[in-house]
C-alpha cells in the first residue's frame, strides 16, 4: 500500500464508477466472499476484522452482514473510495461498528490484535518484493497469534504462454463487464509495469517470509489467486 506513483489512481470518478462497472463481474466477487465467509467462520462472535485496502467496502459490508457482532477496521489511502465505503456502512446500518481510517497500515493507530485480516486485489501494487514483504509483515504485526490473513491479487508467469492466453480472457471479461477500450489498454499496460505480477510460487513465498504459515490457494478465477494462511505463532513480524 506504499505505491503512491501507480498510474492506476482511485481519484473521484473512478471510485464513482468502480462498483458500476464490477457490477457484471458479481459471480466472481459474490464466490470469494462466500469462501472467505466460510474461512473464517470459527472465529469468535465478537471477532474484530482488519480490512486492509477496502476500497469501497465490499468485503466489509458482506462479512459485517453475516456476523452482526464483528468489529471492522477500513484501510483504505484512496479518500474518495474510502467516502463510499463509509456511506455504504452507514446505509447497511454498521457504522457503529467499524473505524475507518485514511491512510497507510504504518500510520494506522496501535490497538489491540485483530482476528483476521482480509487484503483483496492490493499488495500487487507493490513492485519490489521486499516492500512487498514488509506490507505482510506490518499486517502480520497487527495480528493475535493463530490469527488470518487472507489475500487476493492478480498473479501469473508472466514468462509463459498461459499468462498470454489467460491474459487475453481477462481483458475479454474486462471489456465484457463494460469497461471502456482505452481503460483496458491501461490494464493490459499496467501488468508488470504498475502491477506486480509475479507466479503464485513467488508470492506464496513473500507471504510465508513475513510471519505467516505456508499459505493455502482456495481460490482463482482467470488472473486473481486467493489464499489464507494464519500468523505464524513462533515468528517475528515487524
Amino acid at each position: 500500500m506504499e505505491n503512491r506513483e501507480s498510474s492506476i489512481v482511485f481519484d473521484k470518478e473512478r471510485a464513482a464508477s468502480y462498483d458500476e462497472r464490477s457490477a457484471k463481474l458479481a459471480p466472481l466477487r459474490d464466490a470469494l466472499h462466500l469462501l472467505i465467509r466460510t474461512i473464517l467462520a470459527e472465529l469468535p462472535a465478537d471477532a474484530r476484522i482488519l480490512c486492509v485496502g477496502v476500497g469501497t467496502g465490499s468485503e466489509l459490508i458482506y462479512l459485517a452482514q453475516a456476523f452482526p457482532q464483528w468489529q471492522f477496521t477500513a484501510v483504505e489511502p484512496a479518500a474518495p473510495m474510502l467516502d463510499i465505503c463509509r456511506r455504504r456502512a452507514a446505509e447497511c446500518g454498521i457504522t457503529s461498528r467499524c473505524t475507518f481510517h485514511e491512510g497507510y497500515l504504518d500510520s494506522l493507530p496501535v490497538t489491540d490484535a485483530f482476528d483476521a485480516a482480509t487484503c483483496l486485489l492490493v499488495s500487487h501494487f507493490l513492485m519490489q518484493p521486499e516492500e512487498r514483504r514488509n506490507f505482510f509483515s506490518q499486517i502480520a504485526a497487527r495480528l493475535r497469534p493463530d490469527g488470518y490473513l487472507v489475500s487476493a491479487d492478480i498473479v501469473s508467469d508472466m514468462s509463459t504462454p498461459a499468462y498470454s492466453s489467460l491474459l487475453e480472457v481477462w481483458l475479454r471479461l474486462l471489456r465484457y463487464a463494460e469497461v471502456p477500450a482505452e481503460e483496458v489498454k491501461k490494464f493490459r499496460d499496467a501488468y508488470g509495469r504498475d502491477v506486480a505480477v509475479l507466479p503464485p510460487h513467488e508470492v506464496e513465498s513473500i507471504i510465508a517470509g513475513s510471519g505467516f504459515s505456508q499459505p493455502v490457494l482456495f481460490f482463482q478465477t482467470l488472473l486473481i489467486h486467493a489464499w489464507y494462511t494464519k500468523k505464524g505463532i513462533d515468528k517475528k513480524c515487524s
